[in-house]
């Protein structure tokens, strides 16, 4: 029964909600600000720019980092934070929400009419909370779920992904598609248009997934003149698909401000529509009316009349009054902005942003829909009458922090789960513009049952001529013993190894090639700390340094989505037990071994991998293309 289902959905979602929250507590309890920082967690010390009045009675401060800027951190968009003072942070704290982020500036939000005194002194920092409020979201969206699934004759769409009730289609003749798709893409368009509930495009890496999409998209557009709501799970898949469309010339309103920064993304945010609305001189002088009665307000701070009180009180009133007279003229241009879109697009939770909420679509589309978790999906599917899932369950799954949850099925995701309750809703892309078919073949045997095809332009592709595409070196007998550091798995030995392997290739493709033309290489492998010792050993070499802006190297997870001409993968495992901990994850390797277009190399051990069915086949399949090669032949070179 889909109460039920939902209700499980709930149980689990509040047992990673728990996790997380305990996480964090542990990660920020008794820290300093210096310690949060590093995590990426604090900006501190920060200078205060500007202050004016924002939506509704809020104020709206401008903030900037002022040191530490090349430090990474975990501040998004729509985001929960906290101004606080050095001097008594537990005491002067002011609570927030991010409404603008770029680069080293934010622009946050917050419920007072003017910024406490002692802002004033001591240094400032910004701290970010916990996100409570994508956990609220995902709830508020299950439970409307709940209630909706009990009034059963009102919405087919959850009986469909809920009870495997079957979706129907047009019997329409198949569109005329531009010919830059092949069959497959095509097949996967004509899907989309003649779904009336569910379409899923199953994309394996380097199939063109976001091209299918756009051209998918146009002609819903064209063909239904429908509006459509392009959702993802990261910022990063948003920004990309908005800037897509854009550039087709479609209507696009990115909700949130977007990761990147480009001319056609910026061009599609509703602020930078909105400020180009003839409205937004209206808007703007009322802002300055209601600042001024602000600024006056302030002056009668330091008397304590009755009077001068009355006064204070009535400036402010005043001020709020024209707040709200703002909101309703800034509500006006949105209206009016939407419903010109004809593209909404945000993140999934973003799609419950407070200038989209009541928004309701013909279709929605979510990208990446093996990454996102099932509860976030529910958040945009309740606001439209179709579904269209794409992405590849056989790549990473979402990041789930309570084992318990994860395995009582919050690691399943809605992806998985429709692909196998409905494979007639199921298109694969089954042909890729990425690899040479060596690095593709295994990929395609393991996960794709042989279907994936290497396109003409890529399957004979290397990096000059007679060189491997695929490598794999086994370092069994060569005594490269793992280590324990903290809780991460190291192997300096095989990092040492693999960096010299790396620089002989290095020196080789210098002899061959024009300076001008340098392969992008990416160094990944699943241990943060043996990514660590990577990354040392990288900035060491004088041969690698001189081309630093082409080497990457990082964990295998922050390259989804990403390639390289070259790939080096340090598997890091090496004992007696032949225990693997994180290779076992599969998918996690699929995305590792598919992210190279002409060359890909692998170091690892065996007899400690050989355990596993996944890596023994492996080892077997590089054996068959003459790929297989032992460590000694390296070392004793």
């Amino acid at each position: 029964m889909p109460k039920e289902y939902f209700k499980n959905l709930q149980d689990l979602l509040n047992i990673e909600r728990e996790e997380d929250l305990r996480s964090y507590l542990k990660l920020t309890e008794n820290t300093s600000a210096a310690d949060r920082r590093a995590l990426g967690l604090t900006w501190y010390p920060i200078a205060i720019r500007n202050t004016e009045i924002g939506r509704g009675d809020y104020l709206t401060v401008d903030l900037e980092r002022t040191t530490h800027q090349d430090f990474s951190h975990q501040f998004r968009f729509g985001s929960s934070v906290v101004l606080f003072s050095n001097h008594d942070s537990k005491e002067d704290r002011l609570e927030g929400t991010i409404t603008h982020l770029t680069g080293n500036k934010m622009k946050i939000s917050l419920r007072v009419d003017e910024l406490p005194d002692w802002t004033k002194d001591g240094k400032l920092g910004v701290d970010l909370l916990f996100d409570n409020n994508s956990y609220d979201e995902m709830q508020n969206a299950l439970k409307q779920a709940t209630h909706l699934a009990e009034n059963e004759s009102e919405n087919k769409l959850i009986r469909i992904l809920t009870k495997g009730e079957k979706p129907s289609f047009q019997n329409e003749e198949k569109f005329i598609i531009p010919n830059k798709l092949n069959e497959s893409q095509q097949l996967a368009v004509n899907k989309i248009i003649s779904a009336d509930h569910l379409a899923i495009v199953h994309g394996p890496p380097g199939t063109g997934k976001t091209t299918t999409l756009v051209h998918a998209i146009k002609s819903l557009v064209k063909h239904n003149n429908q509006k459509i709501l392009v959702v993802a799970p990261s910022n990063t898949a948003v920004d990309l698909l908005t800037e897509k469309l854009a550039a087709e010339g479609l209507n696009v309103i990115r909700i949130g401000n977007p990761a990147r920064v480009s001319e056609h993304l910026l061009a599609a945010t509703l602020e930078h529509k909105m400020a180009d609305h003839s409205e937004m001189k209206v808007i703007r002088s009322l802002k300055k009316q209601a600042n001024e009665y602000k600024n006056m307000a302030h002056k009668y701070k330091r008397s304590f009349g009755k009077a001068e009180r009355d006064q204070r009180k009535a400036l402010f009133e005043e001020a709020h009054k024209i707040g709200r007279e703002v909101e309703k003229t800034e509500q006006y241009i949105m209206d009016n902005l939407f419903n010109k879109a004809q593209i909404i697009t945000a993140t999934l939770v973003g799609a419950n942003h407070y200038t989209v909420r009541n928004l309701k679509y013909n279709t929605i589309v979510i990208d990446e829909a093996g990454q996102a978790l099932e509860p976030a999906c529910w958040i945009p599917i309740l606001k439209a009458q179709k579904v269209i899932l794409a992405g590849d369950h056989f790549q990473l799954s979402p990041t789930i922090k309570s084992n318990e949850a994860g395995r009582n099925g919050l690691s399943n995701t809605l992806l998985e789960k429709s692909v196998s309750l409905h494979p007639e809703s199921v298109v694969l892309l089954n042909e890729q513009y990425r690899m040479h078919k060596d690095i593709m073949g295994y990929s395609s045997k393991v996960f794709y049952e042989n279907k994936l095809l290497a396109d003409a332009s890529v399957a004979n592709r290397t990096l000059f001529l007679n060189d491997e595409p695929l490598t794999f070196i086994d370092t069994a007998g060569c005594s490269f013993d793992e280590k324990l550091d903290g809780t991460s798995t190291t192997n300096p030995e095989e990092a040492a190894f693999l960096i010299k392997h790396l620089i002989n290739l290095v020196k080789e493709i210098e002899s061959l090639n024009a300076a001008e033309y340098f392969p992008s290489i990416a160094v990944v492998s699943p241990y943060k700390q043996q990514v660590q010792i990577l990354k040392a050993l990288v900035d060491e070499s004088e041969e690698l340094t001189i081309h630093q802006n082409k080497i990457s190297v990082n964990t295998i997870d922050s390259f989804q989505g990403q390639e390289r001409d070259i790939v080096y993968i340090s598997l890091t495992r090496s004992n007696q037990e032949g225990s693997i901990g994180f290779l076992s994850d599969t998918r996690r390797m699929n995305v590792a071994m598919t992210r190279a277009r002409k060359k890909l190399v692998v170091v690892g051990d065996s007899a400690t991998l050989s355990k596993s069915k996944f890596y023994a086949d492996f080892i077997a399949y590089s054996e068959n293309l003459n790929a297989y090669h032992s460590a000694w032949e390296f070392i004793n070179a």
